[in-house]
């Protein structure tokens, strides 16, 4: 092989590959430029975009022989000298980087744009990054870092972390639109993720043998045997070779799902085998080479299931329900019967995918008697239980390391690779490495509940709630999972953030051969959203009362008591985000009056309103985070925190609050992040829970570090502290950090925080305390559709929430543009069909042509709870836009859909069932 010669950033290089192997696995494999990403191997994401000759190409289409003689430019040719340039700088100062997976590609499509088209218009930026998708920023972020450097920005002023003044007074870190502690590496191409981080020595690969079949029974034949005819496979290991428990799940009990299958498997994509070896070796192997042989179930779908026709899955579900969930409250059937105004409704959805860019990756290997995983997660601690439960060894012997992951909006809660690698690594005492295909991923991980909710509701005369019923059923899939927090959380919402006097809530988690569904960006709340807020709508229409009107009437405030029974305090501020959107409604109402009025043809605009309420955190259970602050030997202030960032910036605020509270610049406290040997467990990332729960803990360890500080030197509250630089100075006085003895970390002095939110159990009727705070937010979108074609268009989002206070506000908006962009794909186009929607060219996910401008208000009414008045925000930012959305299609056409997505098939038949 003579190798092939080209020019790579700047320089000339010649590298021995196969001519036909792809650019990005030989920028990754052979020359290490592992900035450039693989998403999908097929060019949908655009992850892997690399300018060849100063145009854009999908390093994982091209071949590599097709670069000879070209120069190839990747995102770690970018900056100069370790500078950003200035479309980085301006990435990070606009907040256009969240996980950071899609980033180096944005900015490669970016640099052509730029360089071909100095100052182009918005509808030409967004045509040339149009190939690379985004699962997090919602692109409105990423449109205005590349306008900026167009409009002549140089990204210049980006908030970084601010040194104390020369006046020697420190900023306030806590409001301070900061950029991300870990932004720079992401941008440079640096940050290293599942897929990128090896082993120190040579690792072998594995790869899953799934079942093609949702329902089956199987055999396998004499697998011993196998490496002997394969020359680099190492083993085939099947359930016998799990050495623990063959079954992990979320709960302390109650889990059900296995590693590897025995000889029976419940959804298609389910793992009945591993080979273990040379990637190149396991590759060719067969299942005719393996003696597998299936023998085909009827599938139990969802119909099915609910009919109590079909062949019952687990024996701890009797007729397939995993579990129920109810929340009752007064008389509500009486309260509907004698009420003025009752409306009803039937709504659906479906399996919804994650897509997150970043396929599941990571190795593991054995350590002496202990095992270290290194992988991408959303619950180190979590994984940390489940894998020594597996291995049969105690969680303590157990690592976990995580990597930086690219996206997860709760797809990487449950196991994926952990539990196999693990396994493998344990056995044959050697690294084993796994990277996940994007069909693998989207076939193997769990799902948003589909969900079949019927509900009613009732007002009196001066349009104020009596009652209100709901039942909601969801499509749990083949494995627990995360259903019964689905089925627990659901009746607790579904009357929205409303008062209510009279409700009956129930719902059911529902077993069925289709893949597991789990944790998404709500846990139901969104899908039971939909139909609540249309039902808003309509008893809003039969009273003759303005929608924003009638949910502002019925508004939780503080001291009004919910459908639990739970007594709001202060901080529940539904009523000014109403009020912030008055403006905004009233304006959007008429310019779509107005465009309908001027129309002859099919277009026509609608505008919709809905609003949201959210628990933070677990429903009615423990809840802890427990963080670490302490002073290193050299002065500076260092944070073990446990609690994951996997994109939503929750690093960069426990920073923020670790340094308000001591009362330090951001800049002079290390982080050490995520990593189980070094910091306590912070509790998992998802329900919104990091900036409430963690973020206290960290305000308490801070606070109890503040006062040792304080009594080690006599010195009053309001004395001010220096850290860094060989010494810790508060007020006029040093601590000889030398004398201190330091522990094993170098770490002189240090402080713990622990908490845990104030919540009581639910009785049989849902009554009590679920949560101990909750955020608000109503959401207005205005839509444009084409009664011809069926198709939708979001012209824009106005978004009001309450959060609370703002830690860090620009990363608050980043989270709800992206939750608005995911809303907008729930009610437009996102459906996972198994099977069918294996890849990112049939599952379709907003681009950044669909995402509309979006106006974000924030309200900041504190949470007497919440470190310096913060809630969460990441799943509150979802749950309003797609019953927004869909209450606009309904005004623009006087046509309610009844089944989300509302693709053009279904706006078209709904429109003609509706004529005469």
């Amino acid at each position: 092989m003579n190798g092939i010669s080209f020019n790579l950033n700047g320089r000339a290089v010649r590298v021995a590959a196969e001519p036909g192997q792809p650019l990005a696995r030989v920028l990754r494999g052979e020359l290490g430029l592992t900035g450039t990403k693989i998403g999908c191997d097929a060019g949908d994401c655009g992850a892997c975009t690399v300018l060849v000759d100063g145009r854009q190409a999908c390093g994982c289409l091209v071949p590599v022989a097709q670069v000879e003689g070209c120069s190839v430019r990747t995102v770690e040719g970018l900056a100069t000298d370790g500078v950003p340039d200035a479309l980085q700088r301006a990435f990070l100062r606009h907040g256009a980087v969240q996980c950071g997976i899609c980033t180096p590609g944005m900015l490669m499509a970016a640099t052509e744009l730029l360089a071909a088209n100095p100052h182009p218009t918005e509808a030409e930026a967004m045509d040339a990054l149009g190939g690379v998708l985004c699962r997090c920023t919602g692109y409105r972020s990423i449109l205005a870092a590349v306008m900026d450097v167009a409009n002549g920005g140089h990204g210049a002023g980006a908030p970084a972390f601010p040194p104390p003044s020369e006046d020697g007074e420190d900023g306030d870190a806590v409001g301070a639109r900061l950029v991300r502690r870990d932004g720079a590496s992401r941008v440079s191409g640096a940050t290293l993720y599942g897929a990128d981080a090896l082993p120190e020595e040579p690792a072998l690969s594995l790869r899953a043998i799934r079942s093609p079949h949702p329902h089956a029974r199987f055999t396998l034949g004499d697998t011993d045997r196998l490496p002997a005819r394969h020359p680099g496979l190492v083993r085939v290991l099947t359930a016998r070779d799990v050495p623990g428990r063959n079954l992990f799940g979320i709960y302390p009990v109650g889990k059900d799902q296995p590693v590897l299958a025995e000889g029976y498997v419940r959804y298609r994509g389910e793992p009945v085998c591993a080979l273990v070896g040379e990637a190149d070796a396991i590759a060719t192997v067969t299942e005719a080479d393996l003696g597998l042989v299936w023998h085909p179930l009827e599938p139990v779908d969802f119909d099915t299931a609910l009919a109590g026709r079909a062949t019952q899955l687990h024996a701890h579900a009797e007729a397939n329900v995993l579990c129920r969930g109810r929340v009752a409250r007064g008389d509500a059937a009486a309260a509907i019967a004698d009420s003025a105004v009752r409306a009803e409704i039937r709504t659906e959805t479906g399996f919804v995918e994650h897509a997150y860019i970043e396929p599941e990756a990571g190795y593991a290997r054995r350590v002496g008697d202990r095992i270290e995983v290194v992988a991408c997660t959303q619950a180190p601690y979590m994984d940390r239980d489940e894998v020594g439960g597996i291995l049969g060894i105690a969680p303590e012997r157990v690592r976990i390391v995580p990597t930086a992951t690219g996206g997860g909006f709760g797809g990487k809660l449950d196991l994926s690779i952990q539990g196999l690698i693990a396994t493998a690594a344990w056995v044959l005492n050697r690294p084993v490495r796994m990277v996940y295909s994007r069909p693998e991923s989207m076939a193997s991980s769990t799902k948003r509940h589909p969900s079949r909710v019927h509900a009613e509701a009732a007002a009196d005369g001066d349009g104020l709630l009596t009652g209100f019923r709901f039942r909601g059923d969801f499509n749990t899939g083949a494995y627990a999972s995360w259903g019964p927090t689905v089925a627990n959380r659901v009746p607790v919402h579904a009357t929205g953030p409303y008062r209510v006097p009279a409700a009956l809530c129930t719902s059911a988690a529902i077993h069925t051969t289709d893949p597991p569904a789990g944790a998404f960006r709500g846990f139901g709340v969104p899908q039971a959203a939909i139909a609540g807020e249309a039902l808003m709508d309509m008893l809003a229409a039969k009273l003759g009362i303005d929608a924003l009107e009638f949910r502002h009437r019925n508004a939780l405030r503080p001291g009004d008591t919910t459908a639990t029974g739970q007594i709001l305090g202060a901080g529940a501020a539904l009523a000014p985000c109403l009020d912030a959107l008055r403006p905004h409604w009233a304006r959007l109402r008429a310019e779509a009056a107005a465009f309908n009025a001027g129309q002859s043809g099919p277009l026509r605009r609608g505008t919709g309103v809905a609003c949201m309420w959210y628990g933070i955190g677990n429903t009615s259970l423990s809840n802890p985070s427990s963080m670490e602050i302490g002073v290193a030997r050299d002065g500076h202030v260092v944070l073990f925190s446990g609690a994951l960032d996997i994109g939503q910036g929750s690093d960069t605020i426990m920073l923020q609050i670790a340094a308000g509270t001591l009362g330090v610049p951001v800049d002079a406290i290390d982080l050490v992040a995520g990593d189980t040997d070094r910091t306590r467990d912070g509790g998992k990332t998802s329900a919104s829970r990091q900036t409430f729960v963690s973020g206290n803990a960290v305000r308490l360890a801070a606070e109890a570090l503040r006062a040792e500080l304080l009594r080690r030197t006599n010195a009053g509250p309001d004395a001010r502290i220096r850290a860094g630089g060989g010494a810790l100075r508060v007020g006029d006085s040093a601590i000889d950090l030398a004398a201190l003895a330091p522990d094993a970390r170098g770490i002189v002095l240090s402080a713990i925080g622990d908490y845990d939110p104030p919540t009581t159990p639910l009785d049989d009727d849902g009554q009590g305390i679920p949560y101990a705070s909750y955020a608000f937010a109503a959401q207005i979108a205005q839509v444009e559709v084409d009664t011809g074609l069926g198709t939708v268009a979001v012209n824009r989002v106005v978004a009001a929430h309450d959060v609370g206070r703002a830690i860090n506000p620009l990363q608050v908006e980043g989270q709800i543009h992206g939750g608005i962009a995911q809303g907008l794909g729930l009610a437009l186009m996102e459906e996972y069909i198994p099977g069918r929607t294996e890849n990112l060219h049939d599952y379709l996910i907003p681009t950044i042509g669909d995402v509309p401008p979006i106006d974000v208000l924030l309200i900041e009414e504190a949470d007497p709870l919440g470190p310096y008045g913060a809630k969460g925000v990441g799943e509150p930012a979802l749950i309003a836009t797609a019953p927004a959305i869909l209450n606009a299609i309904a005004d623009a056409t006087g046509v309610r859909l009844h089944r989300a997505p509302a693709t053009p098939d279904r706006v078209l038949a709904a429109l003609k069932a509706a004529r005469p």
